[in-house]
Order: structure tokens, then C-alpha cells, then sequence
């Protein structure tokens, strides 16, 4: 049995590292605080390392991996006292909607709000907002690519953020129930 897993660990090491920077920039897409991105992206590594006889090699890792990051948000947004990990609740489910796993059915209305919303951005707003979440750039690379600080990065995106917020909310409201 020994002998059997250091392959499957070999692989397994292999895949983590071709997955590790992608898996981050998704997690931080997914409106989760920067400062707990990296335990997310672990905790999803530790999931697939204590599932891996489950996964099928036929399947793309990346995605899988995906499925397993974006169960952890979730899960995160039903903790009440874990809260503090997510930045923007309502946000945050948006965007999980947006990047839904196969099998699940996104919810058409939140995900063209959200878009929406980004598109009234102003132009440069919603190049920072790519940059830092679709690119996975750090704040200091935003910061260095539109000549600011990148704790003005920090306190634009947090504006930019309850922007999109209201946003979203506005259009929830209008939509009518029922």
C-alpha cells in the first residue's frame, strides 16, 4: 500500500502545482477576502487529496478542483461565525452563481445583473475590477499597471464592490416575484 501512493502523491503534487495559481485567481473571483484566499485554495487542495480515489482521470482536474474551491465558499456562506472570511455576502453568491459547477443551474436573473452592473461601470473601474479578479493580478500589480497605491487599489475595490452590490440589489428589486 505504501509503495502504491507515492505515485498517486507524485501525480497529485503534479497537478497542484499546474493548478495552483488559477485555483487562487479563482478563489479571489469568487469575492472572498484576500487574506483568506490561500486557506480556501488549501483547504480545496486537502478535499481533492482526501478524495482523490473518487476522481475520474477521464474528467479535468481544474474544473473539479473548481466544483470542490466553490463548495467551500458556499459552505462559508451558511457559517454564520466564519462570516468574516467573505467580504460581500450577496456578492459573493452572485458570482458563485456566475461559476456554477455542471449540474447545477445558475440563476439566469442574478447572473445578467451582475453582468449588468459591470458594464455601467465607468471604463476604468471595470478595467481595474478585470484585472484584479478575472486576471488574478495582486493589488500591487493593479496598482503598478493604473499608477496608484495599492492600498488605494484596495479602497476602490471595496467602493467598486458596494457599488455593484446596490447595483444588484436595485435590479433584484425590480424584478417581480411571483
Amino acid at each position: 500500500m505504501g509503495q502504491r501512493a507515492t505515485p498517486v502523491r507524485a501525480d497529485f503534487e503534479l497537478l497542484v502545482a499546474e493548478q495552483h495559481v488559477q485555483l487562487r485567481a479563482f478563489v479571489r473571483s469568487l469575492a472572498v477576502d484576500p487574506d483568506w484566499v490561500d486557506d480556501i485554495a488549501q483547504e480545496a487542495f486537502l478535499t481533492a487529496y482526501r478524495e482523490w480515489k473518487s476522481f475520474d482521470s477521464a474528467r479535468d482536474f481544474g474544473k473539479w478542483l473548481r466544483g470542490i474551491a466553490a463548495n467551500i465558499v458556499r459552505n462559508e456562506l451558511r457559517k454564520d461565525a466564519r462570516r468574516q472570511r467573505i467580504l460581500h455576502t450577496d456578492l459573493a453568491e452572485l458570482l458563485l452563481a456566475r461559476h456554477s459547477v455542471p449540474n447545477e443551474r445558475p440563476e439566469p436573473l442574478a447572473v445578467e445583473a451582475v453582468r449588468e452592473c459591470l458594464a455601467k461601470l465607468a471604463p476604468r473601474h471595470r478595467e481595474v475590477v478585470e484585472a484584479r479578479y478575472r486576471d488574478g493580478q495582486p493589488a500591487p500589480a493593479v496598482a503598478e499597471r493604473f499608477g496608484m497605491t495599492a492600498d488605494a487599489v484596495r479602497q476602490l475595490l471595496v467602493r467598486i464592490r458596494d457599488q455593484l452590490r446596490q447595483c444588484v440589489e436595485l435590479r433584484a428589486a425590480e424584478v417581480p416575484h411571483g
